[in-house]
């Protein structure tokens, strides 16, 4: 009985011990930075700034893997068959949340499996106007979708993603009546802005900026309390007269499940190193997002309540896959 107590003993410290020897040795090869989005979203703007960063520190890159596919939910698949040994990362958003929450059963479960690491950023909403809606302002989009029901459109980058979910809730608080349309790449959606086919779309700004800033298209309002330093000419909702709208995206990295937490915690701490820097605070806010970070529990808290809200919001939208 002794014999097999002092044994037990000995394995636990030896496994503890093995583990903060994984913990300094890492990284000793690539981590792959998986995004569930294609290149230009904002969830693969966040893992460049982050990834290229971490490179640098560990001197050991951090290989953005772009796995876009329906609404982020490829991606989310792959992740959580992934080994789960730290070389593994996502940078994941609400879609996240509700791809499990749109399809029955659930094609894997958010919060289970997949280990939070930490919240990297929050991402105002922007409302955009395709080319040619006669529109001046946002008053002026909702008269015109009031007055032609279900001939106006609204862009997403997938059923479930934040760009979705976003326009719905903008549609529903408007009071109007207009048709969703998903697509696959940022490149199809621009294309389609531009040339008019595509009449309004709510974008996290990350990825319209370059768009914005090129003056390709064209901002009607930001959907958050204050105005955002990357558009400060832009109006809030509230000032646009549209005041029962607001809306922003968070976004954070993730890992399969079962990743040991002291390699959850050295992540955890590397990244919100990262995102102290001013330089990387800076280049966020030029893209119009907030560096945030926590530990994993509260990371993890914020998506446990988000699921349950995003729950609620599909329910009483009637959201459903197409």
């Amino acid at each position: 009985m002794h014999y097999r107590l002092l044994a037990s003993v000995m394995f636990i410290l030896s496994a503890a011990a093995g583990a903060v020897g994984a913990a300094e040795k890492f990284p000793e090869r690539p981590i792959r930075a998986l995004v569930p989005f294609p290149p230009g979203s904002a969830s693969d703007f966040l893992a460049r700034v982050v990834g290229q960063r971490l490179s640098e520190v560990y001197g050991q890159q951090v290989v953005v893997d772009n796995r876009p596919g329906a609404g982020g939910l490829i991606g989310s698949q792959i992740v959580a068959k992934a080994i789960p040994d730290g070389y593994t990362i996502s940078m994941i958003g609400q879609p996240h949340l509700s791809n499990t929450l749109l399809r029955d059963p659930h094609p894997y479960d958010p919060l289970k499996e997949y280990a939070s690491v930490t919240l990297v950023a929050v991402i105002p909403n922007v409302i955009v106007l395709g080319s040619g809606v006669p529109a001046a302002n946002v008053k002026e989009l909702i008269a015109l979708a009031r007055a032609k029901p279900g001939q106006l459109n609204f862009g997403s980058a997938g059923v479930g993603s934040s760009s979705h979910l976003a326009g719905e809730m903008m549609v529903a608080a408007a009071g109007i009546k207009a048709v969703h349309v998903p697509f696959k790449t940022i490149a199809d959606i621009f294309a389609e802005m531009i040339a008019g086919r595509v009449h309004f779309y709510v974008f996290p700004l990350p990825a319209v900026m370059p768009m914005l800033k090129e003056g390709r298209l064209r901002p009607l309002a930001v959907a958050t309390p204050k105005r955002t330093a990357a558009l400060p000419a832009v109006p809030t909702t509230a000032e646009a007269g549209f005041p029962q709208y607001q809306s922003e995206s968070w976004f954070g990295f993730v890992t399969p499940a079962g990743v040991p937490r002291r390699l959850i915690g050295k992540l955890n701490g590397d990244i919100i190193r990262v995102l102290q820097q001013p330089d990387i605070r800076e280049r966020f806010q030029q893209q119009g997002a907030e560096a945030s970070y926590g530990s994993p529990e509260q990371f993890h808290a914020l998506q446990r309540d988000e699921y349950a809200r995003l729950g609620k919001l599909i329910k009483d939208l009637g959201i459903k896959v197409q």
